[in-house]
C-alpha cells in the first residue's frame, strides 16, 4: 500500500497506517502469531529470552532535517538490536510504538518502517507488533526480544587483570553529529555513520563463546559505557589512547573544528560498537582490538590519569 505524496497521518488514519506498515514486515519462523491480534505469540526453542526497550524522541535523539525517515528507522532498529548483541545474544522479534503529529507526512512513517525492516533483516529479526498514536512530536518506542544460547554476558563480570577490547568503528557517529551541528554535510562518510550505524552484529555471540567476562554496547560514549562496566563490576578501567588509530575523516573534522579528534572516539556514542573485557589478550577474538586494562579500584582513567574531556551522552 502507498499514500498520495501529500497525505498526512490524519489522512491515512490509524488503521490505514498500521495496515500499510505491517505489509513491510516479514515474519520469521519463530513467529506463531504476528501483527494483528492483541499480542504476538513467539516460539522459544532453547536458551534464555533477552528483552530490552529504548526510546527515541525528536529533537533530543534525532532531527528530521539531519536524517531521513529511513535513516531514523535504521537507527531505531540498530540501537535495540545492539542491546541484545551486547548480551551475547541474537535479536529475534521487535515491537514498535510510534507517536507523531497528525500532520506528519504518511510517507515519512512508511519510509521509517522500511528502514527499520531493512536493519532488522540484517539479523533475521521480525517486527511482530506495535501501536500508533498522536503526539506533538515524533516519539519512537521499541522493545526487542532475543535469545542467548549460552549464559548472557553481563556488565558485572569484569575482574582485575582482564583486558578491555573494542569491536566496531568508534567515534564516527560523533564526528558526523559534530558536522551536522555546525550546518555542514561533509565528510559524508561521517554523516552517513551518524545516520546509519553499522553495529558488529555477529561479534556479541562470538565474544560470549570466547569467554568475555563483561560486555556493553557503546551507545552513550566509550568512556561513559566503560564506566558502567567499572561500576557494575567494582573495578577500575584504564583506556589506552595509543591503541586507537584515528581515521582520516575524524582528523579532518578535528582540524576544521579546532578539536582533538580523540574526543570523538572517547566521548562518542551511537556507533554501537561493542566494548568487552576478557581474561587475557590471547582470548580476544579476531576483529577485536585491545584498548585498555582492568585493575583494582574504581572509575575510568585515560592513559593512567583522570580525563577532563567529554565522556559521553547524558539522558537528563
Amino acid at each position: 500500500m502507498s499514500f498520495p505524496p501529500d497525505a498526512t497521518l490524519a489522512d491515512a488514519g490509524e488503521f490505514g497506517l498500521i495496515s500499510a506498515i505491517v505489509d513491510l514486515f516479514s515474519q520469521g519462523e519463530q513467529v506463531l502469531v504476528g501483527p494483528g491480534d492483541d499480542a504476538a505469540v513467539l516460539r522459544v526453542r532453547t536458551g534464555h529470552v533477552v528483552v530490552s526497550t529504548d526510546l527515541m524522541v525528536e529533537g533530543r535523539h534525532f532531527r528530521r532535517e539531519w536524517a531521513g525517515a529511513a535513516d531514523v528507522g535504521h537507527r531505531a532498529a540498530a540501537q535495540n538490536l545492539s542491546d541484545i548483541n551486547a548480551m551475547g545474544g541474537r535479536a529475534t522479534s521487535l515491537t514498535i510504538g510510534l507517536a507523531a503529529p497528525a500532520d506528519l507526512p504518511a510517507q515519512w512513517a512508511l519510509d521509517f518502517a522500511r528502514g527499520f525492516a531493512e536493519e532488522c533483516a540484517l539479523v533475521g529479526a521480525s517486527v511482530v507488533g506495535g501501536d500508533v498514536t498522536r503526539a506533538d512530536e515524533v516519539v519512537i518506542a521499541v522493545t526487542v526480544l532475543g535469545a542467548c544460547t549460552q549464559a548472557p554476558v553481563l556488565r558485572s563480570g569484569a575482574r582485575p587483570g582482564d583486558v578491555l577490547a573494542l569491536c566496531g568503528r568508534q567515534g564516527w557517529a560523533a564526528g558526523g553529529l559534530a558536522v551536522l551541528g555546525r550546518g555542514f554535510r561533509s565528510p559524508r562518510v561521517l554523516v552517513e555513520a551518524y545516520r546509519r550505524p553499522e553495529p558488529p552484529y555477529d561479534a556479541g555471540r562470538l565474544a560470549a563463546e570466547a569467554g568475555a567476562t563483561a560486555m556493553i554496547d557503546v551507545s552513550d560514549g566509550l568512556l561513559a559505557d566503560a564506566g558502567h562496566i567499572a561500576a557494575h563490576s567494582g573495578v577500575a578501567i584504564d583506556v589506552h589512547t595509543a591503541a586507537f588509530e584515528v581515521p582520516e575523516p575524524l582528523q579532518a573534522v578535528g582540524a576544521a573544528l579546532g578539536a582533538d579528534p580523540m574526543q570523538f572516539i572517547l566521548g562518542g556514542g551511537d556507533d554501537h560498537a561493542l566494548l568487552a573485557t576478557y581474561p587475557d589478550a590471547a582470548s580476544v577474538p579476531e576483529g577485536w582490538s585491545v584498548i585498555g586494562r582492568v585493575g583494582e579500584g574504581e572509575g575510568v582513567t585515560v592513559d593512567g590519569a583522570a580525563y577532563d574531556g567529554p565522556t559521553g551522552w547524558t539522558h537528563f
